[in-house]
């Protein structure tokens, strides 16, 4: 243990390993308390230099500290939390070492109402609506999808293709029912008073990206194997309802990646290098469980050695890329996702992952949490 934690000390601080040398003041402690449990969780190592060295604490020190840290978890934190604290001998000094787990009742603040987050191996205020809303979202508290929109009401449904879904969802007209449309579109979960929701906008919206701007795919092929080159081959912003969205982000990918005659007939039309399954899995996946409470597009990059499909927002809750590589899911958007199986190849059974990798193996995951984004990397034939 010893070992592990001189070599924590040599690495520096991080999102995860704070050092103070000593903490007199209950509010600054609250504060990294509620960073810590509002983002994933991290360690206090109090008697230790910013440098990491080892300055230690008396035994005075050790009595008030213990005592401080107690206090402030249950007094001055909101929902209170429960530390663990652990005092230890490094080279004849006393150390504290404060471990905050990952907090299930988010968001914490502190008594007077202030949110915090960390912010690299820092801290700040978390001030803006949409990350306090992240925060809400953490704990199963809201959910983004059935956000209320600003300006999408009924008004803006897509009456026909609503028509079209409602009877070959519910096997009756939309016509014939005796309910309002309102009423209609608020017991199915799509709105509320007249608006819609995020999950009505997108999928039956007559201009949902007019609406909701952010919520697009931005699409890019380009030579070479960086992002940062001034000249692309084809770019694209991929606006419209879900199943438009879908069906033309599998479209941009498959007209930019090589098709291959393999063993067929000359006349025959080539196959994807990368598999039409695979792609339309991902691309779903992307659209279903990116966080609809970070204004950003899903991006799309096509270079001569990969493809990338970077989504907002990491994966939810105590999800990891060996998780889902394994068939785990959580659905972070469940109205959407109950819909989005009778509009777009989206089963919601957790194995669109397992399926895209047992067509095409040459797939990678990274799981962001510090950027707040997932990207899924498809190495291309040729470099497979």
């Amino acid at each position: 243990m010893e070992e592990s934690i001189r070599k924590t000390l040599k690495q520096g601080e991080d999102s995860k390993n704070q050092f103070k040398k000593n903490i007199t003041n209950s509010k600054a402690l609250a504060a990294e308390m509620i960073a810590y449990s509002n983002s994933g969780g991290g360690k206090l190592f109090i008697g230790v230099n910013d440098d990491g060295s080892i300055a230690g604490l008396t035994k005075e020190d050790i009595c008030r500290l213990n005592q401080l840290i107690s206090n402030t978890a249950s007094d001055n934190v909101q929902p209170p939390i429960s530390p663990i604290s652990t005092n230890i001998t490094i080279d004849n000094k006393i150390i504290i070492i404060v471990e905050i787990k990952n907090g299930i009742n988010k968001p914490y603040q502190t008594k007077d109402g202030v949110f915090w987050v960390k912010n690299g191996a820092d801290k700040r205020k978390a001030t803006s609506r949409e990350e306090i809303q992240r925060l809400f979202q953490s704990s199963g508290l809201i959910q983004a999808d059935e956000i209320l929109t600003n300006n999408a009401t009924i008004a803006d449904l897509d009456l026909d293709y609503f028509r079209t879904f409602f009877e070959q969802r519910y096997g009756e007209p939309l016509d014939n029912q005796k309910l309002e449309l309102s009423q209609i579109v608020n017991n199915m979960n799509l709105g509320k008073d007249g608006k819609l929701n995020i999950t009505g906008a997108l999928l039956f919206g007559k201009q949902p990206s007019s609406k909701l701007p952010v919520f697009i795919v931005k699409a890019g092929s380009f030579p070479g194997n960086n992002v940062t080159t001034n000249h692309y081959l084809d770019s694209r912003d991929i606006t419209g309802k879900i199943e438009t969205i879908f069906a033309e982000t599998v479209s941009f990918i498959l007209a930019n990646i090589k098709h291959i005659q393999g063993d067929q007939h000359v006349n025959s039309i080539g196959k994807p290098e990368i598999p039409r399954l695979t792609i339309e899995e991902l691309v779903a996946n992307a659209i279903i469980h990116r966080n609809y409470f970070i204004s950003a597009p899903i991006r799309v990059f096509i270079f001569e050695n990969r493809v990338e499909i970077i989504s907002p927002g990491h994966l939810p809750n105590s999800l990891t890329v060996e998780n889902i590589k394994k068939g785990n899911s959580n659905s972070r958007n469940p109205i959407l996702a109950s819909f989005a199986n009778q509009i777009i190849p989206y089963r919601g059974y957790g194995s669109g992952i397992l399926r895209a990798l047992q067509n095409y193996r040459a797939i990678t995951f990274e799981d962001d949490r510090d950027g707040n984004l997932f990207k899924v990397t498809i190495a291309r034939e040729e470099h497979n």
